[in-house]
């Protein structure tokens, strides 16, 4: 049984707030943890009978409220992330990205570089954006604290991408009823429509800027 797993099953007998803020604090740090085997098992577990749950005292019966927890705990991982990118600075984080034990929590310094790279593109709102894409996700605060990004913006913009992603997870959680094939699958798939309809939006501004700024003339 890997570490993962034992997780897992330690999780699965001690489901609730506490710990879908722990864990969706670890997935959002530096240390490799899927949210997806946090919030969907809970909001599934929670879309059950309310009145068993309550009485045992074991499990979330609040789908907002689970939603609102893992975008805590996802909030404090990316705020790990980012003081600790100013604090140890580029050389330090890249040398330890290559390093084994950066290795053992699939860092390398080329995720980081591709990071970084999506930032310089994409500028503060790619704390937002990072959010939907696998392998951008648990890594876009790193760039964001070496960058010194005001704080403001970036709980902000970290807050809006997390909650978001969260109520998507928590509706394949109803969807898929914890079988984790699956809700790896939705995920997946629902990142990808969630870009589209992002790029859609801006697309959108775009041409009506551009619109605007043409019938001035």
């Amino acid at each position: 049984m890997t570490i993962i797993d034992q997780i897992i099953a330690w999780y699965s007998a001690h489901m609730n707030y506490a710990s879908i803020t722990a864990l969706m604090t670890i997935e959002s740090s530096f240390i490799p943890f899927p949210s997806e085997v946090v919030i969907p098992p809970a909001a599934f577990v929670a879309g059950q009978s309310e009145s068993v749950l309550c009485v045992t005292g074991t499990y979330p019966v609040d789908v907002m409220l689970i939603v609102l927890f893992g975008t805590l705990g996802a909030m404090l991982g990316a705020i790990i992330n980012y003081y600790l990118s100013v604090w140890l600075g580029r050389p330090i984080i890249y040398k330890f990205a290559d390093s084994k034990l950066g290795h053992l929590c699939l860092l390398s310094g080329e995720k980081i570089q591709k990071a970084e790279e999506y930032f310089r593109d994409h500028g503060n709102m790619s704390t937002f954006i990072g959010r939907f894409i696998p392998g951008i996700r648990q890594l876009i605060s790193i760039p964001a604290g070496l960058a010194r990004m005001k704080m403001a913006p970036f709980l902000l913009y970290t807050f809006l991408g997390a909650f978001i992603w969260n109520i998507v997870l928590a509706l394949i959680g109803y969807i898929a009823a914890g079988q984790m094939d699956t809700i790896k699958q939705y995920s997946h798939e629902l990142s990808v429509a969630i870009l589209i309809a992002l790029g859609a939006v801006v697309l959108y501004f775009v041409i009506k800027k551009i619109s605007a700024l043409l019938f001035k003339r």
